[in-house]
């Protein structure tokens, strides 16, 4: 009798549904790892910036952390051994970093910031396995059309910039806003599929 192979998976340090509908279009089987908060509100994972901290290298300490907190939890629960994928998403705009918003005050400031303008979007994706992890950040640039009060209200009011770095996902109704991408579309969904397969690839995952 022939033996069916097992499918690979690992572990994705993510609660983003972003991640995992990205994952899944490129084939990926994973396994979400679920931290004791989320992310931003676990101890062992501080996503606050530091003072005069470069957007790059903020996105990749975050990134690198919670990849390798994942790996810490894996021997905790004493789980099976695969790789842990774990992805940040920032914006900058004028050298200053802008994460997810606080509120529906804050994510209507940040929308009035982000109108008109050109910002960057870096997503750094970094995958851990025992005794390493390598890491790759993309960077795009996104330009907003001039936004209407009444645009930033309504968009707001249908909750989706709540838990979106610089308050808006591309892929949903903010997509109208979008004058001009230059980069990584999946980059600013918030996983780059093509630096994502390179990681896995250098590991031996297959992709």
């Amino acid at each position: 009798m022939s033996v069916i192979p097992q499918i690979p998976r690992i572990y994705l340090a993510s609660r983003s549904p972003r991640r995992r509908e990205l994952l899944t279009q490129i084939g990926i089987q994973f396994d979400t790892l679920y931290f004791r908060d989320a992310p931003r509100l676990d101890a062992d994972v501080d996503e606050s910036a530091y003072a005069g901290e470069a957007a790059g290298d903020y996105v990749e300490r975050i990134a690198r952390a919670k990849a390798e907190h994942g790996r810490h939890l894996i021997e905790k629960r004493r789980l099976p051994q695969r790789l842990v994928l774990a992805a940040d998403t920032t914006v900058e705009l004028s050298g200053s970093i802008i994460g997810k918003p606080v509120d529906a005050a804050d994510a209507k400031d940040i929308l009035r910031r982000l109108s008109g303008q050109t910002h960057r979007v870096l997503t750094c994706v970094s995958v851990g396995f025992e005794n390493e992890v390598a890491s790759v950040t993309s960077i795009s640039e996104v330009r907003f059309g001039e936004l209407q009060e009444v645009d930033i209200r309504r968009y707001v009011e249908s909750g989706e910039p709540m838990d979106k770095a610089g308050a808006y996902g591309i892929q949903g109704r903010a997509g109208m806003f979008i004058e001009h991408l230059s980069g990584s579309y999946s980059g600013v969904m918030g996983l780059p599929l093509h630096e994502t397969a390179g990681l896995l690839r250098h590991f031996g995952f297959p992709v």
